[in-house]
């Protein structure tokens, strides 16, 4: 007989040897299929704007998507929980060096601090622009499952040598002192920092990390006290800000995005002579949270259709910031209901995988990582049906919405969810191939056994002739 031929290479083959969660993959696979899509039907003004067609914006996000299945591949094949855990030790000071130089409008060299739309988001480094705020919401999930992973493990060196060192702050050493220390001080201090340039990511930031907390097995009673004394922290910067103390324009935008006075913006829209700054500046804060209103209302059941959304001439960045409600108004409830069991699906399949793993530091980054991303999701999703009390301003909807810096750092999440599903597979697959039998039998013994069976069964059949 010839040699066997080799199978050759082909989707199905590939997927069946894919020892990572198949969902996540195939979840990833959907969104980024649905980027590229969405991306060329939504972005007419981003063309005008830049004076070019969307074929070049589509062929541009599409390289965008290529580089990000490669990132989630690179991850997937190569990533590590060694490696992960190495950078979740220094992810506070990676999150910390980035805020700094951007509050500090820090000029490095080829790093230096930039704005969007007034607001310091970015930091250049060789001219290229990196939002800092998405690097710093993995940097701190990583960081966080480190930080509850040593506390459980009673690893933390730092603050046995302080306390060492000087005796009057020996409480540092304590179970809450470390709590203190190394879990909400660094939450407090990065959602701090955060705010000065979005409320909106510090909200969103805030809750997520405080969610990895409580998973994390941290007292409630803990979380509530630290939550009352952030909540004492914030009514003093208001009222300082109110009693004229404290000027910063980022405290006004938060105070009218949280109360939603649309109505009042209206009136003042409809009383304002046409042309007028007070007019303007009414009709671009109306502009987008009630454009991506109609854009649902719009579309009903099925929607318009691919191409024909109407909102994406008015909506200045629906490709962003509200790219759920275009995808309503093209697709419809149909199409929505699909992208939220995407998420969905998400959730379902992290929560398996961080019940799967035995190491507890694998355990919380998965679930970390799937809050991240799924609450992103969401949030995206209730500011664009203007949701009571979430500010009305932009999360983008992960591995969806436009956005070069977003993608690819959601690209690396699934990746390293991959990675850990793959290495908590092989994990399992070694225990089970290691498992003793409770009675070991001798391989003569088994045959002489199957032998009596089969005398046994002929006998039978010789009686029932």
């Amino acid at each position: 007989m010839g040699k066997e031929k080799k199978k050759r290479f082909n989707i199905w083959n590939w997927m069946e040897g894919f020892r990572g969660d198949k969902v996540i993959l195939i979840v990833a696979l959907l969104l980024m299929l649905t980027s590229v899509i969405s991306v060329f039907s939504s972005t007419p003004l981003l063309a005008l704007e830049r004076g070019i067609d969307r074929i070049s914006i589509m062929t541009s996000q599409l390289k965008v998507v290529l580089v990000g299945v490669v990132v989630i591949l690179l991850l997937y094949i190569f990533g590590k929980s060694k490696a992960y855990r190495m950078v979740g030790k220094y992810g506070f000071f990676l999150s910390l060096a980035m805020l700094v130089i951007l509050v500090g409008n820090l000029h490095l060299g080829i790093i230096e601090a930039g704005e969007i739309n007034g607001a310091r988001r970015i930091i250049k480094v060789f001219g290229k622009q990196l939002h800092v705020y998405e690097f710093v919401k993995v940097f701190m999930v990583l960081y966080l499952a480190w930080a509850l992973d040593a506390y459980k493990r009673g690893e933390f060196r730092l603050t046995r040598w302080i306390a060492g060192r000087y005796p009057k702050i020996a409480g540092i050493d304590t179970p809450m002192g470390q709590k203190v220390f190394y879990i909400y001080l660094p939450t407090l201090i990065t959602v701090v920092l955060v705010m000065t340039g979005s409320n909106s990511s510090a909200l969103f930031i805030g809750l997520v990390l405080l969610l990895i907390i409580l998973i994390g097995g941290v007292r409630f009673m803990d979380l509530v006290a630290f939550g009352l004394v952030g909540l004492v922290g914030i009514g003093i910067v208001f009222g300082a800000h109110k009693a004229g103390l404290l000027k910063n324009n980022r405290i006004d935008t938060a105070i009218s995005r949280i109360t939603n006075d649309d109505e009042a913006t209206m009136d003042i829209l409809l009383s304002s002579r046409p042309g007028s700054p007070e007019y303007e500046a009414a009709r671009d804060e109306l502009k987008q949270p009630i454009g991506a209103q109609l854009a649902i209302q719009e579309g009903g059941l099925f929607g318009k259709g691919i191409g024909n959304s109407t909102q994406k001439y008015t909506v200045p960045v629906i490709f962003g910031d509200y790219m759920f409600s275009f995808l309503v108004e093209e697709t419809g409830i149909i199409g929505a209901i699909l992208i939220i069991l995407l998420y969905f699906s998400l959730l379902a399949r992290g929560t398996t995988v961080a019940k799967d793993c035995d190491d507890y530091f694998d355990k919380i980054t998965v679930a970390g990582l799937t809050i991240l991303i799924t609450g992103q999701a969401f949030m995206h999703m209730m500011v664009n049906v203007h949701f009571p009390l979430i500010p009305q301003t932009g999360q983008t909807l992960p591995l969806v919405s436009h956005g070069t810096t977003s993608f690819l750092v959601f690209s690396a999440v699934f990746g390293i969810l991959l990675s850990i599903s793959r290495e908590t597979w092989l994990k399992m697959r070694q225990r089970e191939d290691n498992a003793i039998s409770i009675i070991e039998h001798e391989p003569d013994e088994i045959e002489s056994r199957l032998g009596d069976l089969d005398v046994l069964e002929t006998r039978e059949q010789n009686e029932e002739i």
